[in-house]
């Protein structure tokens, strides 16, 4: 039995992750939820809600109680969090009673979002819980000497937000945060196909474009991808060819926003830090890095060297639970 587990949460608005010290990587799932509108119950969480998702009757409905990094719904995201963590517990075969749970937030979050986050993950009965800003979790997960006073650039872009931080000395020196991540560049890859095809597909078709043929940049190899959908007119099942060209241009517009959001960081770093950048470079984390091209595009706009961390998408969740040995030393913690 492990009475005060230690636990780091990755609460993102695609994904949830659970670190444990022992265990590492414990449980990724995605942030859907499956609840029966007449009963209220929830009926599937994670992987299962999300092969649900455009699937169900009408009184069964998946729903992402997470948006834009921060939580939309408060009661659902604390049924989600308890299911979760119960899996986790029989999983591993513990009992996690008041275990102590590092999770992260949006460094642009408020105070009230903080507070819902904290009381969504003390209900499950957690003996203390800190909150670090994401960005630090990062670059802590991404192996950065973030307590040397050294700039760490880091850039990570998740489902519903990209965080940029400038890192020295276990905090943040500068920070910006843009509500625009692989939700966001879903939802513009659904509209494009709906204006000049007339044709309606789901999220999910949206993220396998984006994940086959979404490019970072205009001059790569061109590739197609055949997708079906709803014909607007007709009503009836239709396929088209789409190819890269035209994903990037339906892109375009969200990855202009996070380069904008690294230029305002970076121009709002001290001076004796910026030589550091010049020479350490920049790393990348969240799903979003693993966009075709997204290194490559990201050198050429910022001319400093760009990294991808060893693992992109485990960074966060790495770093909330590397990061209770580090509390102390972590400027940025809010009980």
């Amino acid at each position: 039995m492990l009475s005060n587990a230690e636990i780091g949460i990755d609460l993102g608005t695609a994904n949830i992750l659970i670190y444990t010290k022992t265990k590492g990587i414990v449980l990724n799932e995605p942030s859907v939820v499956a609840i029966d509108v007449n009963t209220k119950q929830v009926v599937a969480v994670g992987t299962e809600a999300k092969q649900m998702v455009g699937k169900t009757p009408k009184n069964i409905i998946p729903i992402r109680p997470l948006r834009d990094g921060v939580i939309a719904d408060y009661d659902v995201t604390a049924q989600m969090l308890k299911a979760f963590l119960k899996k986790v517990s029989k999983k591993m075969g513990l009992s996690m009673r008041k275990p102590t749970v590092v999770v992260c937030t949006p460094a642009g979050s408020t105070a009230v979002e903080r507070r819902a986050i904290h009381n969504a993950i003390s209900s499950y009965g957690a003996k203390h819980v800190h909150i670090i800003e994401e960005p630090v979790a990062a670059a802590i997960g991404a192996d950065l000497p973030v307590d040397e006073p050294i700039a760490n650039v880091i850039v990570d872009i998740g489902g519903g937000t990209a965080e940029v931080g400038i890192i020295s000395f276990g905090g943040v020196v500068s920070s910006n945060s843009v509500r625009v991540g692989g939700d966001r560049m879903d939802e513009e890859i659904i509209q494009y196909i709906r204006k000049k095809y007339n044709i309606l597909i789901g999220e999910r078709t949206a993220e396998n474009i984006k994940m086959e043929i979404g490019y970072a940049y205009e001059d790569h190899p061109e590739q197609t991808m055949e997708i079906r959908g709803r014909d607007m007119v007709t009503g009836l099942p239709k396929t088209v060819t789409i190819s890269s060209k035209e994903v990037y241009a339906a892109l375009k517009e969200s990855l202009e926003q996070i380069l904008e959001a690294i230029r305002a960081t970076l121009e709002d770093c001290p001076p004796e830090l910026s030589g550091d950048i010049v020479d350490r470079g920049i790393v990348l984390t969240g799903g979003g890095a693993l966009l075709h091209g997204m290194q490559e595009w990201l050198t050429r706009e910022i001319i400093v060297p760009v990294h991808l961390a060893p693992n992109p998408l485990e960074s966060v969740a790495i770093g909330t639970g590397r990061a209770i040995k580090m509390i102390s030393k972590l400027q940025k913690i809010a009980k």
